[in-house]
């Protein structure tokens, strides 16, 4: 029995919440600005890791991971492709963890008991920040992916924040 099938398993799920990073080329660069990932500082754990949580019963795993998102970090997401997901021992229980790219759009931060701060942070600062190797795999396997709207993508503006872009209003 795989702990997928097991009662036992906890089930979680979270996403890789990623933006467009602000632009610092010169004008007229053609130099792509980058991406910013969003971790989450819990203060329960003193740990650095993607949003995430448990499933509410009869929540989709999807479903639940945008709700998290917005929990923790006060921004709605758009998801994308599904990342691999994890498997641990948390508290002597299986835990399995699906996770999705996804596009931070709007919101802001709001400190909880939960969630005391986050950080946007470039996919290697993010790296090195994450408290478990697991999560640093996940930041891997979200550069791997083409991400709709990211820069360099097909389609996707030169720049962030440019009029009818996401970030055009301020929300970032």
């Amino acid at each position: 029995m795989s702990p997928a099938d097991d009662d036992t398993t906890v089930r979680a799920a979270g996403c890789v919440l990623w933006r467009p990073a602000p632009a610092t080329a010169p004008p007229g660069s053609t130099a792509s600005p980058g991406l910013e990932l969003c971790l989450v500082h819990r203060p329960k754990y003193d740990d650095w890791s993607h949003p995430k949580g448990k499933l509410k019963p009869g929540e989709t795993p999807l479903a639940g991971a945008l709700r998290e998102v917005a929990e923790e970090t006060g921004y709605a997401a758009e998801p994308g492709a599904e990342l691999p997901g994890v498997r641990y021992l948390a508290n002597g229980r299986p835990k399995e963890v699906r996770y999705w790219a996804a596009a931070a759009t709007t919101g802001a931060f709001a400190p909880s008991d939960e969630v005391d701060r986050i950080l946007w942070l470039a996919p290697k600062a993010a790296r090195a920040r994450l408290t478990q190797p697991r999560d640093r795999a996940l930041v891997d396997a979200l550069l791997a992916t083409r991400l709709p709207g990211a820069p360099g993508a097909p389609g996707a503006p030169a720049a962030p924040g440019a009029p009818g872009t996401p970030g055009a209003s301020g929300t970032a």
